[in-house]
């Protein structure tokens, strides 16, 4: 099965050897995304929902540029630093999958990539 890279000029650029997705098959694999502005590369990291907000937006861009959205989300991750923040995450992720949500992990993890407070990497279905 053969594997193709997926990049997204809005969304932000990998910080280190990785894709922001790969599709395989009719399978869509989207790198874990942090609240990196991808115009201007800086954190969104004024309190943790619009943290959550802009690594939404990541998603969103990855995905709609391989043809897909997040009702086509089958799986994410959630990786938190304070499992404290986990309601007010889970208030801005539920925006994006109202009557359609995926399996999911939660973790509470002791550091994330330029001190993110939260990550979310997600798994979708392709036409």
């Amino acid at each position: 099965m053969p594997k193709s890279v997926v990049y997204s000029s809005k969304a932000p650029a990998p910080i280190g050897p990785y894709n922001q997705a790969i599709k395989a098959g009719n399978l869509l694999f989207v790198s874990g995304q942090i609240a990196l502005n991808g115009d201007t590369g800086v954190m969104v990291n004024t309190n943790i929902e619009a943290e959550t907000q802009q690594v939404m937006k990541n998603l969103f861009f990855i995905l709609t540029e391989a043809g897909a959205d997040f009702q086509k989300v089958v799986k994410t991750t959630i990786f938190l630093k304070n499992m404290g923040d986990f309601a007010a995450v889970n208030g801005v992720y539920a925006d994006y999958f109202e009557n359609n949500s995926p399996a999911r992990e939660t973790v509470e993890v002791s550091r994330l990539p330029k001190d993110a407070n939260v990550e979310i990497s997600c798994i979708a279905l392709l036409d």
